[in-house]
C-alpha cells in the first residue's frame, strides 16, 4: 500500500462528502486567497488576518471567500497546510544527509522549524488557528497532520511503514507541534527545541525491524 494510502487509513476521521475537484480557475483563486492570508499574517499575526481584507487582497468577493473557507480558523489552518506542502517540496530538492533515519528526521524537522522561525508572525497565526480549531475544521486539521506525516516518512526513507512506525511518527509530530507552541510563547529556546526533537526522534530506532522495541 502506498505511503499516502497508509497515512490516510491511519489518520483519517469521518468528514463530509468530498466536494468536486476545483477547476483551474477555482484553484488559481484559492491560491490567491492562501497567498493573501499568509501575507497578512506575516505582517501582523493572527489578528491581522481579517476576512474582508483577505477578500480584497486576493480580489475575490467576500461571499466567495466564505464559500472556500467558512471562517478565519479554516483559512489559517489551510494556510498552514499550504506552507507545509511548499516546505516539503523544498526539502525534497535538498533531502537530509544523515546516516540514520532518526538523524534525518531530526534534521528535517529543524529545517522546517527554522523556516517558520523566519516568519514568526505567520507561524504564530497558523499555530493559534490550529489550537483553536474545533470539529468543524477537522478536514483541514487532518490535511496538516497528513502533510507533516509525509514529511517525516520521506525523511525516514519509508515506503511501507509498519503500524509501530506510524505510531512513532504521530508522537514525533505531536512533539514538533508542541515545540512550536512553547517556542512561540517564549517558554523554550531554539536550543531546547532541538534537544526535544532529537530526543523524540530516537523513537524511530525502537520501531525499526529487529530494533529493541520490536516484538
Amino acid at each position: 500500500m502506498p505511503v499516502e494510502s497508509k497515512v490516510e487509513a491511519s489518520t483519517s476521521r469521518p468528514s463530509p462528502s468530498p466536494s468536486s475537484p476545483l477547476t483551474e480557475r477555482q484553484e488559481a483563486r484559492r491560491r490567491r486567497i492562501l497567498h493573501a492570508s499568509a501575507q497578512l499574517a506575516s505582517r501582523g499575526g493572527f489578528d491581522a488576518v481579517q476576512m474582508r481584507e483577505v477578500a480584497e487582497s486576493s480580489q475575490v468577493a467576500l461571499g466567495t471567500l466564505y464559500r472556500y473557507f467558512p471562517s478565519k480558523i479554516h483559512l489559517l489552518v489551510a494556510t498552514m497546510q499550504d506552507q507545509l506542502e511548499h516546505m516539503h517540496g523544498t526539502l525534497r530538492k535538498k533531502p537530509p544527509a544523515g546516516e540514520t533515519a532518526a538523524g534525518r528526521v531530526a534534521e528535517t524537522l529543524m529545517r522546517a522549524f527554522r523556516a517558520l522561525q523566519r516568519e514568526p508572525h505567520l507561524a504564530d497565526a497558523m499555530v493559534r488557528a490550529l489550537t483553536f480549531a474545533d470539529r468543524s475544521v477537522s478536514p483541514e486539521v487532518d490535511q496538516v497532520s497528513r502533510q507533516t506525516t509525509l514529511i517525516i516518512l520521506d525523511a525516514m526513507g519509508l515506503e511501507n511503514p509498519t503500524p509501530e512506525q506510524l505510531s512513532a511518527v504521530r508522537v514525533i509530530e505531536h512533539t514538533w507541534h508542541s515545540a512550536l507552541i512553547t517556542w512561540l510563547s517564549g517558554r523554550a529556546s531554539i536550543a531546547q527545541v532541538k534537544i526535544d526533537i532529537e530526543t523524540v526522534c530516537r523513537l524511530i530506532d525502537l520501531t525499526e525491524p529487529g530494533g529493541t522495541g520490536s516484538a
